[in-house]
């Protein structure tokens, strides 16, 4: 089985190393098709180990290669196979595929073809490391693998500057993120007995339960609260949780294909993914748990605010995709870690269908984004509409779709938590559901429905605004390489949440992979006693709050965009600083700009006036220079070549010694 293993994870990245390497000689359809082909058996390997686990197939822990040993801690390459990965292997390898496929189709007039082929595929094995990992160094180097190759993507076309912005902003908000999780590896290496293996240290967790470090003299902090919280904050950075969700939004600057896979489907649920793979750690601090579920609740409301005000059709989909992973994380902060797990790979099939549908718009508006000039786009893309519409079914949680299973099971665990916090986080998950059903079906009908409005505004042969009308084109769809991907993604969003709902909320798929304290936290425990079957949730469903909150945000949307649309702008000149409020993002931005870019120039140009101009070469070494040049001049004066005055001097200086010799003697 580590040949099989092995498989997986590397040929995603020998097709990576082919593409990047020798694109330039083997032409853009041999780059494609090893990418793919490198993809395709990840795949179909993943799926073979998820159907052999399964059937029964014993688990795998175990190490591949040992870099190095330092004392008695042993740095390696290992692989823990079990349920959870082997789920997250399919997942990622599949949707990687679908974006794959698209990227033919998406990419094809692009010049930097064969280097985008092989960055995807370099993700690919990047994510595949991360969640295959059986140790917090190879977990920690798939992390930063998947943060560089994020980076790569998102500064894709680099020469605007823009994409350039975004994609440094995503690195340093990363890089925030990422400082608190090394130190929470830093933590765990302390204190949990030198190992950095998940067994090691899963198997030392309960005896350091009660055990207190202090960070500051004199002040006692749990060691389980304190680690827990600084893996978290690495969880923040990669999963965009508030506030260090401010990058997501602006990695829209990259492709559309990396916008489906990274940024929705698989990099972003990395943190999510860590947190539930660490539950042995996080059951043993309620604090953290109460610090994950307030954290994730603000983002799944003030992140699904942002999206009712946005125009460009690929940043709704990013701020739903920022409230999305903030019901996930408000699952992982109730203890329901497999429902968290199980909204995490149903929102990726949905997700990545209607970013890539988003794309395919574009594609067919001829690279035009803003949805005020679109509408009535269901006549001339109807593969794009169809699948566009199921992904926004199960997005807002319409009853035996995907994400009505997963999402609703969210809002039951959370109304069954007493954990602190619970409370503020079933209204957020609550108020949320009217919140998506609105801003995702508002982007519906100004896309697919209601007036043809491109024709007003066309595009003449320089890109710049025709608002005369000439030079109109018309929309079309997208090719077959972009609608299959479109089609096979929209058949999951649809089904499976019907299909896992049982095995994996309450059934044994996840039993030894992920560890709950039901004693302390009996969400799931009381879940799986109400819970009678997939087909009774979906019928109960059509008599529940949150259906008829997604059901009036529907309505909502449907009478705001399309039978009044004034009312849209009566509010808006109402609500004018709420309004202002959301464009300007909460003013985080700004905040940040002002308090970290602006301070710490600030403080840089301190150190660099006071103590490098001044202190240093000011006194230090121009000073010193100074005074020997002083003193220099001084004695140089003494110099004047003449014997009368060398002998002057040494006739006086002979005196000056006599004479003190002789006041000596008279003391004596």
């Amino acid at each position: 089985m580590k040949s099989l293993y092995l498989l997986i994870a590397l040929a995603p990245l020998v097709g990576s190393a082919i593409a990047g390497l020798f694109g330039w000689a083997i032409g853009r359809v041999a780059a494609h098709v090893v990418t793919i082909l490198g993809v395709a058996v990840s795949a179909v390997g993943a799926v073979v180990v998820l159907n052999g686990l399964l059937n029964g197939a014993p688990t795998f822990n175990g190490d591949i290669y040992t870099w190095l040993t330092v004392g008695g801690t042993t740095y390696s390459v290992g692989f823990l196979i079990d349920n959870l990965t082997a789920m997250m292997m399919v997942v990622v390898t599949s949707v990687s595929l679908m974006v794959h496929l698209y990227t033919i189709g998406y990419m094809h007039e692009d010049p930097g073809y064969q280097r985008f082929f092989s960055y995807i595929s370099l993700f690919t094995f990047s994510m595949l490391m991360l969640v295959m990992s059986n140790n917090f160094i190879q977990l920690f180097f798939g992390w930063e693998a998947v943060g560089l190759v994020s980076y790569l993507l998102i500064g894709f076309w680099f020469k605007r500057p823009t994409a350039i912005f975004a994609n440094l902003k995503a690195f340093l908000v990363n890089r925030v993120g990422d400082f608190g999780f090394l130190l929470g590896i830093g933590m765990v290496l302390a204190y949990f007995g030198g190992s950095l293996q998940y067994a090691d240290v899963f198997a030392a967790a309960p005896a350091l339960a009660s055990k207190t470090v202090q960070i500051f003299p004199g002040v006692d902090w749990s060691l389980m609260t304190v680690t827990c919280i600084l893996l978290f904050i690495g969880a923040m950075g990669k999963s965009a949780q508030f506030p260090l969700h401010v990058w997501l939004p602006d990695s829209m600057e990259g492709p559309t294909p990396i916008s489906a896979l990274i940024h929705a489907a698989t990099m972003v649920t990395a943190g999510i993914f860590m947190v539930s793979r660490m539950s042995p750690l996080f059951e043993l601090s309620d604090t953290a748990l109460s610090f994950i579920l307030v954290t994730g609740s603000i983002t799944a409301l003030f992140m699904g605010f942002l999206g009712i005000i946005q125009n460009d059709i690929k940043r709704v989909v990013a701020y739903s995709t920022l409230s999305q992973l903030g019901y996930m994380t408000v699952a992982l902060g109730v203890s329901a870690y497999p429902v968290a797990i199980f909204h995490l790979m149903t929102h990726a099939f949905f997700k990545a269908l209607l970013f890539l549908g988003a794309g395919s718009v574009i594609m067919g508006m001829h690279h035009e984004q803003d949805m005020r000039n679109m509408g009535g786009l269901r006549r001339y893309m109807p593969i794009t509409w169809l699948t566009s519409l199921l992904g926004s079914l199960a997005l807002i949680g319409t009853p035996f779709f995907a994400g009505f299973y997963s999402k609703d099971s969210i809002i039951e665990a959370v109304a069954m938590s007493h954990i602190p916090g619970s409370s503020f986080a079933y209204f957020a998950v609550i108020a949320g559901v009217f919140v998506t059903a609105f801003y995702s079906f508002r982007m519906y009908f100004l896309v697919f429905h209601g007036e043809e409005r491109f024709r007003h505004v066309a595009h003449d042969a320089h890109g710049h605004d025709d608002h005369h009308g000439h030079g109109v084109h018309e929309p079309h769809e997208s090719p077959w390489v972009v609608t299959l991907p479109l089609v096979l993604l929209a058949i999951p969003s649809v089904v499976i949440g019907y299909i896992a709902v049982e095995p994996m909320l309450v059934g044994d798929f996840f039993k030894g992979v992920i560890f709950i304290n039901h004693e302390a936290h009996p969400v799931m425990k009381k879940f799986a006693h109400e819970f009678h079957s997939a087909a009774a949730m979906g019928m109960h469903a059509f008599t529940s709050l949150p259906f008829l909150l997604a059901l009036g945000g529907v309505v909502t949307a449907w009478v705001f965009y399309l039978k009044a649309p004034q009312i849209p702008a009566a509010i808006k000149a109402k609500c004018g600083a709420i309004n202002t409020l959301l464009e300007n993002k909460y003013y985080l931005d700004d905040i940040y700009f002002a308090v970290f870019a602006k301070g710490s120039r600030g403080l840089g140009s301190l150190f660099w006036k006071v103590g490098d101009q001044f202190l240093i070469d000011g006194l230090i070494v121009n000073g010193s220079a100074k005074v020997v040049g002083a003193f220099s001049a001084v004695i140089r004066r003494l110099q004047t070549g003449f014997i009368y005055s060398y002998a002057t001097a040494m006739i006086i200086g002979l005196l000056a010694l006599m004479t003190i010799w002789f006041a000596g003697l008279i003391a004596r």
